[in-house]
């Protein structure tokens, strides 16, 4: 089936309602992108949400996607008429038909993570057949090794884990670290998320890696499991309030890493995990940094855990 892109500027008061109404006059999906973006005048605005209302560039460049065979200009001033505004100067471009499955599977390759550990997309043959590979698709779950907080973790998995190490895997996502540490031969293994669908995820892609792992939402982790080796690669706010929980896994002389952090927030993280680890900055990727540390035998005074 092929396409035509429907293309207009509209102002961020009028992103919504331009947004809703293409939607509703029958646009397949509708697409916001910053006009100026790789320019001087580029906005710093991403996908955030303030006060629960969606953020807009100050203008912001809409395309439309709609069937070939509908008539764009006349969805245009359906849209028009529902979002109460003129109809716009637009562009219209014919979209090729072809494959988007293979379109899109061709954006994700395998991914390098060291010389002998690779994550791997189904679709994909393992560049280096003998490495540790992961099999691992995009999904919904955060994690795919492509982000730099997801790298860190692996590499400091690769260097750290023993065979027979029990790991905690705090906030699992996709469940790529508890993966991969069950493939360098840590055992039990164990990953925990709030979220349901990254639990999903993590349940089967351990069943595509064929690894012994076991996800379950965290409130079915008992108080006091203890591992010899917790990661936890969130963001930096959960990380302090989970400092005593954390702790609490893991075992005395056990590691861990902590990822999700700014590298400006580096000092506020340090100082939460003090009482219980010796902790410091592993190492940095991009503005992404991770730390890591070895949990006392008994923690600091003041402190229960």
């Amino acid at each position: 089936m092929s396409y035509v892109a429907l293309r207009f500027d509209v102002s961020a008061e009028d992103g919504d309602a331009w947004s809703d109404a293409l939607l509703q006059a029958g646009a397949l999906s509708v697409d916001a992108a910053d006009p100026r973006a790789g320019t001087l005048h580029e906005s710093p605005v991403f996908d955030e949400r303030v006060d629960g209302e969606r953020r807009w560039w100050p203008v912001s460049r809409l395309t439309a996607l709609v069937a070939a065979d509908t008539d764009a200009e006349a969805l245009l001033k359906r849209a028009s008429d529902l979002a109460a505004r003129d109809v716009p100067v637009f562009e219209t471009t014919r979209i090729a038909d072809q494959d988007w499955v293979r379109a899109t599977q061709a954006q994700f390759q395998p991914i390098h993570i060291t010389d002998d550990l690779w994550i791997v997309p189904t679709w994909c043959t393992a560049p280096v057949a003998e490495a540790v590979n992961i099999a691992l698709d995009p999904g919904v779950a955060f994690g795919t090794g492509a982000h730099p907080t997801t790298r860190l973790c692996l590499k400091w998995l690769r260097s750290v884990v023993p065979g027979g190490s029990s790991v905690l895997d705090y906030g699992c996502g996709s469940g790529i670290l508890a993966i991969a540490a069950a493939k360098l031969g840590a055992h039990p293994v164990t990953g925990v998320d709030i979220d349901p669908q990254a639990v999903a995820s993590s349940i089967a892609n351990g069943r595509l890696n064929a690894v012994d792992a076991t996800f379950v939402d965290v409130d079915a982790l008992p108080a006091r499991a203890c591992f010899d080796i917790v990661v936890s690669n969130i963001l930096a706010n959960p990380l302090r309030l989970l400092a005593p929980a954390l702790a609490a896994h893991t075992a005395g002389g056990g590691s861990i890493a902590l990822a999700g952090i700014l590298v400006a927030q580096v000092d506020d993280v340090k100082a939460a995990f003090a009482p219980w680890f010796e902790i410091g900055l592993w190492r940095t990727e991009d503005d992404w940094a991770l730390l890591n540390g070895i949990r006392r035998e008994k923690a600091a005074r003041g402190n229960l855990a």
